[in-house]
């Protein structure tokens, strides 16, 4: 065989070696894309997205539209080809496997915890559109969670409503972590609930539950790493009572980041007119009880999905702004957003087109 088609040969074998390793080796990446959009005050799969019984609602028109990321599951393991084609592609982002699955997270858990964090966000949505509206709404503050093997499993359950800690009210979340560290691990801590079942009750009857418990259990220490503080093993969230019926129908999303659009497609159901004039927005955020908009993943995914679907807006998170305006799709316009009153007024100057005067992204910020 002549020396040059050896080598020749050679390289071409090489090559194809190369690639092949490369299909069957394994990376630590995960891949992010552009997932679906759908509009808040429309339908999905043949309902409406947001359906408010109880209370006047009005015909709307225009998008508001919430975006969404596709991602690889925990449990795919991308090899080298497709982490290399990722990287050129410009509408995908390849990102390390723990930076959307971390210490080892698995696909249910990661399932379980977006379906809460959804659940959590359709509720923030509902009290921060309420409060703009000045429509009053019930608060308390509930064990969120219990953790599997801490001291307060078997003793406090999800629901139950937290009147007071150590004989202190609380009246946030956050008051029972601070008023639970007060204590040394090992020390008792004191809780006087309303069981779950008792509040639920009360619900059902249109009553304020009377019902309380006190339940003592002795605190542990903390072990994620810090510095050492007494737990119980709880999360605390807040539940609501809402004075009208308000269902967010969408399946198969996840995690907190639609918060904003759902609260502003409430809004535009409960006011006269319509809060788009008819244009195509779209937008992303968090959003908490008070109305306070926060950032969220994948803002370069949702950009390009939002303008590939029609949007000529993206109402975008302050703090995503910078990395939003550094690639923005052709024919959309960011629109920096901290709180739902930041958003409904970018929506009366586009309905008005005063978009002169729209706070629009840079990348500085």
């Amino acid at each position: 065989m002549p020396r040059r088609t050896a080598t020749m040969l050679a390289s071409t074998l090489m090559l194809i070696a190369l690639l092949c390793a490369g299909v069957f080796i394994p990376v630590p990446y995960a891949e992010m894309s552009p997932g679906p959009t759908v509009n808040t005050l429309g339908e999905h799969d043949g309902e409406p997205v947001l359906h408010i019984a109880g209370r006047k609602t009005y015909p709307t028109s225009g998008h508001l539209n919430m975006t969404t990321v596709r991602v690889t599951s925990a449990d795919y393991r991308m090899n080298l080809v497709e982490a290399v084609y990722g990287w050129l592609a410009h509408d995908n982002k390849v990102v390390p496997h723990d930076t959307l699955y971390p210490d080892g997270k698995t696909e249910e858990q990661s399932t379980q915890e977006n379906a809460e964090e959804f659940s959590q966000s359709q509720e923030s949505a509902k009290v921060a559109a309420l409060k703009e509206l000045d429509v009053p709404v019930k608060s308390w503050v509930i064990v969120s969670t219990v953790l599997k093997g801490s001291p307060a499993e078997g003793r406090l359950h999800a629901g139950d409503v937290i009147k007071s800690v150590d004989g202190t009210a609380v009246k946030a979340p956050e008051d029972v972590a601070k008023l639970v560290t007060r204590h040394k691990p090992g020390e008792k801590v004191s809780f006087t609930i309303t069981p779950a079942k008792a509040q639920a009750a009360a619900e059902k009857q249109n009553r304020t539950a009377t019902e309380e418990q006190t339940v003592t259990i002795t605190t542990t220490k903390s072990e994620d790493g810090g510095e050492d503080r007494a737990i119980v093993g709880i999360s605390a969230g807040t539940d609501h009572t809402f004075p009208f019926t308000i269902d967010i129908k969408l399946a198969d999303v996840g995690g907190p980041s639609a918060g904003l659009m759902f609260a502003l497609g409430i809004y535009d159901k409960l006011t006269p007119g319509s809060l788009t004039g008819g244009t195509f927005v779209a937008g992303t955020g968090t959003i908490d009880d008070t109305g306070k908009v926060g950032p969220i993943g994948g803002i370069e995914m949702k950009t390009v999905a939002a303008r590939d679907k029609g949007a000529t807006y993206f109402l975008t998170p302050k703090d995503n702004c910078a990395t939003a305006a550094r690639d923005t799709p052709e024919g959309l316009t960011l629109v920096k957003v901290d709180t739902i009153g930041d958003a409904l007024g970018a929506l009366k100057d586009i309905r008005s087109g005063a978009t002169a005067d729209l706070p629009k992204c840079t990348t500085k910020g």
